[in-house]
């Protein structure tokens, strides 16, 4: 259940040839940064590090992700930071690039269109949804991601929901594989990934948070949500009061309560949620 976009595909025979790079996995690169395997791959969802994969679907590191895995445990050892500061940290410093999956492009070039449609400016639309007009303009190009909660605002402004994010318009299979997922990365360290489409009932997700990551802020919107918590932990506020969900822990509540959350621990969290109507 960890499915990758476009995961590069590694000859293990070219391991250790002189004519290409040695690769790492996963136990190597952790003794050489210090963490333990479980950090690097919550890590990994947050695009610190891209491994390719051997066909036995085996994670093989480059010594760019180590450099770059280090970097960013020297940032959170040393200066402090959480994982969203360091990613964008290391945006900021050309270090990380934009994810090869196209996700955040799709998103930026559908917001453009929405607001180009109804003849808006971005200063008109970035006022009516509470950011700036510097974010909405990075969010459009690309240069940003935002919160789940801001999608959820942008959405609701735009008369649309967060499935029209997924590109989610072909006609679904009763079966969707892993890997035929459709997938949103939203605020750092959020992964949405789409268990189902097509239908007018239920909109089902994975949601997969990496430690510390969350909505962002809290949102609303009309309908009904249903959790089921996987693995990890989740904290979730709904109308100001704070509930701790474990493994095994379901929740249900109205859609138009103001509600918010986040993954409080320090491994990655996995959330089987599912929206009706499909409006969220």
């Amino acid at each position: 259940m960890r499915p990758r976009s476009n995961p590069r595909r590694i000859n293990t025979t070219d391991m250790t040839s002189s004519h290409s790079e040695r690769y790492l996995k996963i136990g190597d690169v952790a003794k050489q940064i210090g963490v333990s395997p479980s950090v690097i791959r919550s890590w990994e969802t947050l695009g610190l590090a891209r491994p390719g994969r051997t066909k036995s679907k085996y994670r093989l590191y480059t010594s760019e992700d180590v450099r770059l895995l280090k970097r960013a445990r020297f940032l959170r050892k040393v200066k402090g930071l959480n994982a969203a500061a360091i990613v964008q940290l290391l945006k900021r410093e050309g270090k990380l690039k934009p994810r090869a999956d196209g996700t955040a492009t799709a998103v930026g070039a559908h917001l453009r269109q929405l607001r180009s449609k109804r003849g808006l400016s971005l200063a008109a639309v970035a006022k009516a949804v509470g950011v700036s007009v510097g974010f909405l303009s990075g969010l459009e190009r690309s240069h940003m991601t935002a919160s789940v909660g801001t999608l959820g605002r942008l959405a609701n402004f735009y008369g649309t929901n967060i499935l029209d994010f997924f590109d989610a318009t072909d006609i679904s299979n009763p079966l969707v594989r892993p890997a035929g997922r459709k997938v949103l990365e939203a605020a750092t360290g959020v992964r949405m990934e789409l268990l189902a489409w097509g239908g007018k009932a239920m909109e089902p997700h994975l949601f997969r948070l990496a430690p510390g990551a969350g909505s962002g802020e809290a949102y609303q919107h009309e309908g009904e949500d249903f959790l089921y918590l996987l693995r990890g932990r989740l904290e979730i506020t709904l109308a100001g009061k704070k509930y701790q969900l474990n493994a095994g822990d379901s929740f249900y509540f109205e859609s138009t309560t103001p509600h918010e959350w986040k993954n409080p621990g320090k491994t990655e969290t996995w959330v089987l949620w599912v929206n009706t109507p499909p409006t969220f």
